[in-house]
């Protein structure tokens, strides 16, 4: 079982056009879908479109419309009432691929909600395999929310606790970097992990498996269990402390990047949950990711629609940087998409 936890969860709506989009201007749209979204719930619709056993934990009112969709496609969740409309966040993707995100903030949780929303997780949470945090944090939340819940379910759970991974931006995913307890697997892009570590930019990274390399295992270094970099279309990297690996996909033609990183981390999981090893695990992450990329919105791939035969995968030599661990996330700002 992997529990997923949205704290910001959302209807996805995502706008394709035929032309490239022009500020100012108005465009038709050729196909729009809406989707009950966030990335916690995307890992979850990924890894039960591939038949692993998944539930996701978030707010929202029993009427609300994410709560719907998921009911739509008999996705298992448990939702924590807040009375108050979850938001929508709108994509507009253009035919290379390329895709504009407007993001609304979210309902504001009190601290109150906030403590039945950790109880929640923490309850759902026994016997998991791993546990998932991921996406931005709703107004009202302290930016060390994650690392309070790693905290919580290790200490309720002990040696038989989930594994924790954590998927989000800015100065959540700072606070995760850079907390104890560390999380099991860390799941930036290129310019978060330069943001977390400082070393180059996002595009240097993209560009420079080496130098990617390295800012994952300042990291791994800072007491992170292991890395999983996605680079866009430069694939992407884990490093641990046994190992680095970088895949990559052959060019696929791109309908929309949004989801793909959250497919990618599913497809991670997948993997390691079968009890595969670490260059497998990646394998399926970058064929995950790869396959949600050509498909349009948010749409999430079943492990039959991905193709990790054709994934290549290299072992990395890695020596870190010295870089001291108080610096580690201290520049984090906001995300980039991924894939």
């Amino acid at each position: 079982m992997i529990v997923t936890l949205t704290a910001n969860p959302s209807i996805d709506r995502t706008v394709e056009l035929t032309a490239p989009l022009t500020r100012g201007a108005v465009q038709r749209a050729v196909h729009v879908v809406q989707e009950a979204g966030g990335k916690g719930v995307n890992v979850s619709r990924a890894l039960a479109m591939s038949g692993v056993p998944t539930l996701a934990v978030l707010p929202g009112d029993d009427d609300d419309a994410v709560l719907a969709g998921l009911r739509g496609i008999s996705l298992p969740f448990r939702n924590l009432p807040i009375g108050a409309a979850l938001r929508i966040n709108t994509a507009v993707t253009e035919p290379d691929g390329t895709t504009t995100k407007i993001n609304e903030p979210g309902p504001e949780l009190s601290p109150m909600r906030l403590e039945e929303l950790l109880a929640a997780v923490v309850a759902e949470s026994a016997g998991a395999d791993w546990l998932v945090l991921a996406g931005s944090l709703p107004p009202g939340a302290p930016s060390t929310f994650y690392t309070t819940v790693t905290d919580a379910v290790r200490k309720a759970y002990g040696p038989s606790a989930p594994l924790v991974a954590i998927d989000s931006s800015g100065e959540p995913l700072a606070a995760a970097a850079a907390g104890i307890p560390a999380p099991d697997l860390l799941k930036p892009n290129a310019e978060e992990l330069s943001e977390l570590t400082g070393i180059g930019t996002g595009d240097d990274l993209e560009q420079d498996l080496e130098l990617a390399a390295k800012a994952c295992a300042v990291l791994v270094a800072a007491g992170v269990g292991a890395v999983l970099a996605t680079l866009g279309s430069r694939g992407a990297l884990l490093v641990t402390d046994a190992g680095a690996w970088h895949a990559v996909h052959p060019p696929v033609t791109a309908r929309s990047t949004v989801g793909a990183g959250d497919s990618a981390l599913a497809g991670y999981l997948l993997a390691h949950s079968a009890g595969e090893p670490p260059e497998d695990c990646l394998r399926q992450a970058v064929a995950h990711g790869s396959a949600a990329a050509a498909l349009p919105g948010s749409t999430v791939p079943s492990l039959d629609q991905t193709t990790p035969a054709v994934v290549a995968v290299t072992p990395l030599e890695v020596t870190p940087p010295v870089t001291e661990a108080s610096t580690i996330g201290s520049a984090a700002g906001p995300r980039q998409e991924e894939f």
